[in-house]
């Protein structure tokens, strides 16, 4: 990922990501540059390499909150943009919810996240298998007179299959099959299917009616 420098960015004219990957940052700007216009998008991993937050928030809007500010505090620039989502399965009451990374013990292990997943759901029939994957985006705008946030939420409906499928995306994409696209899991999509229908897709509509 290339380096830019932090000093050669107008801060009332940059958002910094709060992710290092530059995939996300296309999809974020796709959606937001169409009502925050000559407004530059940048990845926080291209600016440095800093420190992960505790995202000890009790809501996804919660955690997506303390990594925008995050990405201030460590930037010193004035708007941030933060996502957080996970997995809600209804016959787990909503679990892994926002522990969905590190549902089985170790962040971002997908394979144990997955083969916990399965195990809870062993003996739950096809009826009772809905879930949902869940995303809170949040604008963090910072100026001499305070801070201010404004988020949006998206879900994407489905249910979770019997066993995984698929080579595309990450996560819990081989388990879930989205209501939109029958028949096949998240992870048999392509990159555009998955980005048409996602829960993040959904919640950056929503932030962006907002703004």
């Amino acid at each position: 990922m290339t380096t830019i420098d932090i000093g050669s960015l107008d801060p009332a004219r940059t958002v910094v990501v709060a992710t290092g990957n530059p995939h996300k940052v296309i999809e974020i700007e796709a959606i937001l540059s169409t009502v925050m216009r000559d407004v530059r998008f940048v990845a926080l991993g291209e600016l440095g390499d800093f420190p992960d937050p505790v995202e000890d928030g009790e809501t996804f809007s919660d955690n997506a909150h303390i990594k925008a500010v995050a990405a201030l505090d460590e930037t010193g620039l004035s708007m941030a943009v933060a996502d957080d989502s996970g997995l809600c399965v209804d016959a787990l009451d909503g679990a892994p919810g926002i522990l969905s990374a590190r549902y089985a013990g170790t962040h971002g292990d997908d394979a144990a996240n997955n083969a916990k997943l399965l195990r809870e759901l062993a003996d739950v029939p096809e009826g009772r298998r809905g879930a949902h994957f869940h995303s809170s985006v949040v604008l963090v705008e910072r100026d001499g007179d305070g801070e201010g946030a404004t988020a949006g939420n998206g879900d994407c409906n489905g249910r979770i299959a019997f066993q995984a499928r698929g080579d595309g995306g990450f996560g819990y994409d081989p388990l879930f099959l989205p209501d939109d696209a029958p028949g096949r899991t998240m992870a048999e999509l392509s990159p555009a299917e998955k980005n048409a229908i996602s829960h993040r897709f959904h919640a950056l509509q929503d932030l962006a009616r907002l703004l």
